[in-house]
């Protein structure tokens, strides 16, 4: 198999080395300053064990590879940027007469839960995944990732459901490159999890590292409104004791240099000054269901809005006090 990497960020270029370490044929795709620097330098990736450079293929649009059968998609990039990508790999040609679409099996390996509905209008073969893999991105060319012994735990499984062969091939070759990948027929539920941990992405992008009591307190209030939500609208959805015993201490985290680690997803989109946020399918998931099942979800709802303010305005991350964060909920609450 060869994996087609779209989306070369933090998850997609950590993945995306990995696999090329273990051996497996690798295709980049990035855009802008990311191309160059990936087709000028190479994917620089740092992990515990020291830092490396891939020079691996590299493409900025789907027109520059040629497609064969054995390819897999992996999408990688954030969610607002998935129609976009899906609607341009969908109609390639594919070695043989079919289309991308029609024949080759597409990974979204991505937060949140709303690209797999997206992919699924457009690809016959879709695969959730849900990522458990801290790395950051915030200079181009240059991922790290401070897991180790493992790099990531990646939850694999057809969409909506169920597994197959295919399944059981990528995570084969993922567990030879530093990922443990489960395959498990309710990949959802598993994402639905992860969801619920995301939602406070959007209070560490504004405010920082959940470090104040304060911010775990905003947290929990967005998580109690996630967890009500689901509940009303019949979603289930992995616990964290779950989530935790899969982990089971496979993971741990070695700074590189004895400094605190970076933000997550949203907070690094924000550092990279990239004008757009997660947030819409995050805190937004929650609160489009919440309107569709009748539960009010002021926390989340001003977490969405304010993220997106940052993200549109290209504010610095963590520039907003816990405390005024804070205040803006208490006054729509």
């Amino acid at each position: 198999m060869r994996y087609i990497i779209v989306g070369a960020g933090a998850v997609g270029g950590a993945i995306g080395g990995r696999l090329a370490e273990a051996g497996h044929d690798v295709v980049l795709v990035a855009r802008g300053v990311q191309y160059e620097a990936l087709r000028e330098g190479g994917l620089r990736l740092t992990t515990p064990d020291g830092p490396r450079t891939h020079r691996l293929p590299v493409v900025d649009r789907p027109e520059a590879v040629d497609l064969t059968p054995d390819d897999v998609l992996v999408l990688a990039v954030k969610t607002q940027d998935s129609t976009a990508a899906l609607d341009a790999w969908s109609a390639r040609p594919v070695a043989g007469g079919c289309t991308a679409g029609e024949q080759l099996p597409l990974v979204c390996a991505q937060n949140g839960v709303e690209s797999e509905r997206l992919a699924l209008r457009r690809f016959q073969h879709v695969y959730g995944m849900c990522v458990w893999l801290p790395a950051t991105f915030v200079r181009p060319g240059e991922v790290s990732a401070a897991g180790t012994p493992l790099t990531g735990i990646l939850h694999l499984g057809r969409y909506p459901a169920g597994t197959d062969g295919t399944a059981e091939r990528i995570a084969a070759d993922l567990e030879k490159s530093m990922l443990l990948a489960p395959v498990v027929p309710d990949v959802m539920r598993w994402k639905y999890g992860k969801l619920l941990s995301n939602l406070a992405n959007a209070i560490e992008a504004v405010t920082g590292l959940l470090t104040e009591d304060d911010a775990v307190a905003l947290f929990k209030r967005a998580l109690a409104e996630g967890r009500a939500v689901l509940a009303a609208a019949g979603i289930d959805a992995v616990g964290q004791e779950e989530q935790a015993k899969a982990r089971g201490g496979r993971i741990r985290f070695e700074p590189f240099d004895g400094s605190p680690r970076d933000g997550g997803s949203s907070w690094q989109s924000l550092s990279r000054g990239t004008g757009t946020i997660e947030a819409d399918y995050l805190n937004g998931e929650i609160a489009l269901l919440g309107r569709l099942h009748g539960v009010p979800t002021p926390v989340n709802d001003v977490l969405q809005r304010t993220a997106n303010t940052f993200a549109r305005e290209r504010r610095e991350p963590g520039s907003m006090s816990v405390a005024e964060l804070t205040a803006l909920v208490d006054a729509t609450s």
